[in-house]
């Protein structure tokens, strides 16, 4: 579907701010992320700073789903029109599908869901199932994430945990018993959103650690700095999980930033921003690494399902820079 288009971000598009000169010239991954919130803006602000590839898992939208449906038009969403839109921008995306934790305790809904998840998790596009685990810790989201972690199992794919913002030590550990009780390998299953509390845990019982960089929640990068710095770089991953709340989607390349000039050394930074997650997600079983270091160059005058995201002659890219909107 490539055909070249020109992508000089020196010509075109809001400069890198300065501070993020010091990764110029980095790759990264954002392995969760929800596209589906943000705009086309945010597309090329990562791209501009490094960013060439964002897993997004399924996700809760903000209100309770209230049929199958609805979640059926949801999984296609991310991996058709979500895909076709990031392409667009230069960005390789894959996603996550799952029953989310806090969607776990509407029973009658979930069992169609169940139903439903295997008609998807095998399709092109999608790394694993994810996000998956407790909320508020209930009974239903116990049985929906061993539903889910048997699915997994079944297909030989990654899982993608979330634990949960309240009691959130105990959820994490009871989230890996479960998940060893079902006779899961620990490096197929990335245990998210973890702090300080949490990180030795994960990481001596051999499951992936994530690490989500949220604006006056979850994780600071200061703080994800100190974790590195005393934990190294092995079998940890940094994410954004940006989504339609107060969110940055420049999380990972602001914390390489700022990793870098802390005095983490590159050969960390990259293994925590890039390549920890092309391997616990076994991204290479799905595309050629090597692709990685060319710039994914779409056709702007490509359509999906007969729309494309240009109007009347319109191209993907803008010069943020002036003051004229022509």
């Amino acid at each position: 579907m490539c055909t070249e288009m020109n992508r000089d971000l020196s010509s075109m598009g809001k400069p890198i701010p300065l501070e993020l000169d010091v990764i110029k010239g980095m790759k990264f991954v954002d392995p969760h992320i929800h596209m589906v919130s943000r705009t086309t803006d945010d597309y090329q602000a990562l791209f501009d700073a490094g960013v060439l590839l964002v897993i997004e898992p399924a996700f809760w939208v903000g209100q309770p789903r209230t049929g199958l449906d609805t979640f059926k038009d949801y999984y296609s969403s991310l991996i058709g029109w979500e895909r076709f839109r990031a392409s667009q921008f230069g960005i390789r995306h894959f996603c996550t599908i799952g029953l989310n934790s806090r969607e776990a305790n509407n029973e009658p809904l979930a069992e169609q869901v169940m139903e439903l998840l295997p008609h998807f998790i095998y399709k092109e596009g999608v790394l694993g199932i994810g996000e998956i685990g407790f909320d508020d810790q209930t009974p239903a989201e116990e049985k929906y994430y061993r539903a889910q972690l048997e699915l997994a199992k079944e297909a030989n794919v990654p899982v993608q945990v979330h634990t949960p913002h309240r009691d959130k030590t105990r959820g994490t550990l009871r989230s890996m018993e479960i998940a060893l009780e079902h006779g899961l390998d620990p490096q197929m299953v990335i245990i998210d959103h973890n702090s300080e509390e949490t990180v030795k845990d994960v990481l001596d019982r051999g499951f992936w650690a994530g690490f989500t960089i949220y604006p006056f929640t979850k994780m600071g990068n200061e703080r994800m700095v100190d974790i590195v710095k005393t934990y190294g770089a092995e079998n940890i991953m940094v994410n954004s999980a940006a989504d339609w709340g107060i969110s940055d989607p420049l999380a990972v390349p602001k914390t390489a930033a700022l990793m870098l000039q802390k005095g983490v050394d590159r050969a960390s930074v990259e293994k925590v921003t890039y390549s920890n997650a092309i391997d616990a997600f076994k991204v290479a079983n799905h595309l050629d690494l090597e692709s990685l270091n060319e710039t994914l160059n779409a056709d702007p005058t490509a359509k999906f399902e007969g729309n494309t995201i240009l109007r009347g002659g319109q191209q993907p890219r803008l010069n943020k820079g002036s003051i004229i909107i022509s």
